[in-house]
């Protein structure tokens, strides 16, 4: 986790990895040869099925392992043996069940489904999606499917795709939570907070008594990033009335304050969340630098110490440096900001502070080197490009 903002990762909403399918395989019907066996196997499978509807897994199981016995390519068992592995997030296993039903029964329904699923929840998104089109090559109006396929294809940060395909979900469903929820993250994830907050603001619209706190949340996140803190300030409130010690509604407020300049409110819900989780070396930073902006230098080295006694932190280690500078310790805090940038050299931030640095001891020459060796990363950055021309100016 960094100390730039983008700790809120927060849970997303999406169909469950161990939903049912579309509809009960055992609907469909066996053939009929009016053998003993068969009527069995039909039994036995609507039993399966019955079971994994109740989560009584390990009955499923049995069934579906009488049938194998009986019959073992049979496709109602081993996409039964599947699903239920997938319920028991077994997922690697259930892929093996869903191949080897493929394997006999090209084309199931039922198996490339679960499969598409058991692929997501590996993370193997475009094994996923292609499964998933394979799917829609035969139901090009399955909301189902289609809201997966966007949601993979977001995953893999396909955006075009992603976007068509929860924009069709809309055409045909227009109030579908998941496509509105998946757009709403869709524009969060490429920058476009404003695009983001309208779907999301679409979804509190639906129902602002019982709304997911993640909907609130994720308003407030939109207005973080795009500064408006105060409208963000509300939704955060919102949720913490729903939950009061949620993480996210925690951070929120107090990042927003913190972008309010409002230190003393900031620290407020800094020091919440570390009543509950005082090993938390971002947010012990996060306080340092609060304590710090305050001009409370020894608790903001308290704080920072903290952070770096749970392990290194870049963030922390910089806090040091400007205390060191603000109490004329400047080439205490040359040397370190110089460490630091030697393990991170791209980060635009240290080159400024180190540049203030020699600023801070009247060194302007040293302050326009440290910038020329920024820019000469080839990187563009208007705050460095900024203070160079005015020091050169």
């Amino acid at each position: 986790m960094s100390n730039d903002g983008n700790i809120l990762l927060q849970p997303e909403f999406e169909q469950g990895q161990n939903g049912d399918h579309l509809e009960d395989p055992t609907l469909l019907d066996l053939e009929e040869n009016g053998s003993q066996e068969k009527n069995e196997i039909s039994e036995l499978s609507k039993k399966g099925y019955q079971y994994l509807k109740e989560n009584r897994i390990g009955e499923a199981v049995e069934c579906f392992t009488k049938i194998l016995a009986m019959a073992e390519n049979n496709n109602y068992a081993l996409v039964g043996m599947g699903d239920a592995a997938r319920k028991q997030n077994q997922f690697r296993s259930a892929v093996t069940y869903y191949l080897r039903c493929l394997g006999f029964h090209p084309g199931n329904n039922y198996a490339l489904f679960g499969l598409a699923d058991c692929y997501k929840a590996l993370n193997q998104f475009h094994k996923a999606i292609e499964i998933w089109e394979q799917y829609l090559v035969h139901d090009d109006r399955n909301i189902t499917v289609l809201t997966r396929v966007a949601d993979a294809y977001r995953k893999v940060r396909d955006y075009t795709h992603s976007k068509s395909s929860y924009l069709r979900v809309l055409e045909m469903d227009a109030q579908n939570p998941y496509a509105i929820i998946g757009l709403g993250h869709l524009h969060y994830d490429f920058k476009e907070y404003k695009e983001a907050l309208s779907y999301w603001l679409r979804m509190l619209e639906r129902n602002r008594e019982t709304v997911d706190i993640r909907v609130l949340t994720s308003i407030g996140n939109c207005h973080r990033k795009l500064k408006t803190f105060k409208e963000g300030i509300v939704y955060f409130e919102m949720a913490l009335e729903r939950e009061s010690h949620n993480f996210y509604a925690l951070f929120g407020l107090a990042d927003c304050y913190r972008g309010l300049n409002q230190q003393e409110r900031s620290l407020e819900y800094w020091d919440s969340i570390l009543e509950r989780d005082p090993k938390n070396k971002v947010i012990l930073t996060r306080a340092g630098d609060a304590y710090r902006s305050l001009g409370e230098y020894d608790r903001a080295v308290e704080y920072y110490q903290r952070a770096l006694n749970i392990e290194f932190d870049t963030y922390a280690v910089l806090g040091l440096a400007v205390v060191a500078k603000h109490q004329g310790r400047h080439e205490e805090a040359i040397e370190s900001i110089g460490r630091i940038i030697q393990q991170d050299t791209r980060n635009h931030r240290l080159y400024l502070e180190l540049s203030d640095c020699y600023l801070s001891k009247g060194d302007k020459r040293g302050a326009i080197e440290v910038l020329e060796d920024f820019q000469r990363l080839g990187i563009k950055n208007h705050l460095v490009n900024d203070l160079l021309d005015d020091l050169r100016g």
